[in-house]
């Protein structure tokens, strides 16, 4: 019984992990596409701030797969592969959310 619920919840984990990846891909590719028609029509305001916030958002749609996916790490091998992702992106998110920081400051001043 206990063996058909672990393998009942790595299926779903794994669904949800992939779920989340994608819709992840989804916000940074719709905001990318986005910004490149706004650029291509000249209705551009701000494309590097909407698109910095796309590539946030996205990822931290991603973080977050990756946050579950440790849930069903089996080694420490494994375990320390996700965890050097997470490290990566978090990094990604971080700096990203320091450069919307920075160009929002600079919107303010003009």
């Amino acid at each position: 019984m206990l063996e058909v619920f672990e393998a009942l919840m790595h299926t779903a984990i794994t669904l949800i992990v992939h779920l989340l990846e994608i819709m992840g891909v989804a916000v940074i590719l719709f905001g990318a596409l986005r910004d490149f028609v706004w650029y291509c029509t000249g209705r551009a305001v701000n494309i590097r701030l909407d698109l910095a916030r796309s590539l946030a958002l996205g990822l931290e749609f991603k973080l977050g797969g990756e946050i579950l996916r440790t849930v069903i790490a089996r080694d420490l091998r494994e375990i320390a592969t996700v965890g050097a992702i997470i490290v990566l992106r978090g990094a990604l998110s971080f700096l990203i959310h320091w450069e919307i920081g920075h160009i929002e400051e600079d919107e303010a001043q003009r």
